[in-house]
């Protein structure tokens, strides 16, 4: 492990607590309001789990998310400058948030304040999974000794390499979110329609396909995987879940079966972003070429 920079990244990026702990992340939690209850979201979920946070909403109760602020980036920066190590901080994208850029304004000053040190900011393009899927390569490149220009080049080269691909179920979040109209939410409802959705090179949600039903919507992601993939045989992908671990085993099986990737990482889909996205989605990450829409 090269121990001479510190990796940070958001809660945003929904990776299992095995990984931070393995390849040394610091991961920042973020805040959410539950109903008329707030909770700082670890992804250790010491403070709330997500099955509590799944039923909570599902039972009607109302979810708001908090960006991170300056004066927390400021603490957790100038705590490893004082440690004398630099920083990496891979950001969620900025296409969906404002983190990137106040992470950037921090950065610059602390610059001034530490001459001697190096804080890289890097706007992955990436949401929930994809960001974790890009934090956990460059996790595992330090651990393997690479340099900080390394482990930077290599996160700027290859984030728009990474493929999302989600299966939202709860419809009612995209409509909130702006991503469907109100007739299309309650039309989907009715038929079972699963919208599929993905990022694109600006670091944007789109919707890009439609499927009827949760096996359609597996389906379809598999077919993104063999088709964008690049050497998924000898890749580790990220499948992510929000309250739905059977689908996320069952995709897990069936790709290790079909012999299409090297192994599977499963990961909770936390509060910060199942606030967006409701129950039921599933997702798949992994590198390749990057679908053009």
């Amino acid at each position: 492990m090269n121990d001479s920079y510190a990796i940070v990244s958001g809660a945003t990026g929904d990776m299992p607590q095995s990984v931070i702990e393995e390849y040394g992340i610091h991961v920042i939690p973020m805040s959410v309001r539950v109903g008329e209850l707030d909770y700082l979201y670890h992804p250790d979920e010491k403070e709330l789990s997500c099955k509590d946070f799944y039923t909570k909403i599902s039972a009607g109760e109302e979810s708001v998310t908090s960006q991170i602020t300056p004066i927390v980036f400021k603490e957790i920066f100038e705590a490893y400058l004082k440690q004398g190590k630099d920083i990496l901080y891979i950001a969620f994208s900025s296409g969906l948030s404002g983190t990137y850029n106040s992470a950037c304004l921090i950065a610059e000053d602390l610059r001034e304040q530490y001459p001697e040190r190096r804080i890289e900011c890097i706007d992955s393009l990436c949401a929930s999974i994809g960001e974790g899927y890009l934090v956990y390569l460059a996790g595992k490149l330090r651990k393997e000794g690479k340099s900080f220009d390394e482990v930077t080049t290599f996160v700027k080269e290859n984030r728009t390499n990474v493929c999302h691909w989600f299966s939202v179920d709860d419809l009612l979040h995209l409509k909130r979110g702006g991503r469907l109209s109100g007739f299309e939410a309650a039309v989907g409802t009715a038929l079972k329609i699963k919208p599929v959705l993905s990022v694109d090179r600006e670091g944007k949600l789109t919707v890009v396909a439609k499927v009827r039903g949760t096996k359609k919507g597996m389906e379809y992601l598999k077919e993104r995987l063999i088709n964008d993939g690049i050497d998924t045989a000898n890749q580790t992908v990220m499948i992510g879940h929000a309250d739905v671990p059977e689908i996320a085993e069952q995709l897990k099986e069936q790709l290790l079966d079909e012999g299409l990737v090297k192994d599977v990482i499963i990961s909770n889909v936390g509060p910060i972003i199942g606030s967006h996205v409701g129950s039921g989605m599933f997702a798949l990450v992994f590198l390749g070429e990057n679908y053009k829409f």
